[in-house]
């Protein structure tokens, strides 16, 4: 098996060692990004919800950034709520200020009955910009 090629944000690493996962894959030009939510430095959660997607959006940036990318460099998007009936609205009058002009990326919502106590949690693969040769 190849070696991975792990991505992770500025002051994040331990977080991701406890919890045995990567926050991200490098590979062939693409970058896989796990699930990021609105936790805090020390993992909790935040406990608004609009607070927690800023700061899912706000992790993921970190990922993306650390990768050479942005969210525009984003071309599928997955995102899970927990009651998206009662949540979705307030969810998505959030989105717009991370999400960028169009064309937008794909999105496939999913509503969940659990996010170890979070409420929304986004996951992405981008395709990250070309090294230049300077």
């Amino acid at each position: 098996m190849n070696q991975r090629d792990v991505v992770f944000p500025p002051g994040r690493q331990a977080l991701y060692e406890i919890n045995r996962y990567s926050p991200a894959i490098r590979s062939n030009g693409f970058l896989f990004v796990s699930g990021q939510v609105g936790s805090r430095e020390d993992g909790s959660p935040e406990p608004e919800l609009e607070a927690q997607v800023r700061t899912a959006f706000t992790n993921l940036n970190a990922i993306l950034h650390a990768a050479g990318g942005s969210f525009d460099d984003v071309v599928d998007v997955t995102v899970f709520m927990v009651d998206p009936q009662a949540t979705f609205e307030r969810i998505w009058k959030v989105v717009p200020e991370f999400w960028g002009n169009a064309p937008y990326p794909t999105i496939t919502a999913v509503g969940v009955t659990w996010l170890y106590g979070f409420q929304f949690e986004i996951k992405v693969i981008a395709k990250l910009p070309e090294a230049s040769n300077d």
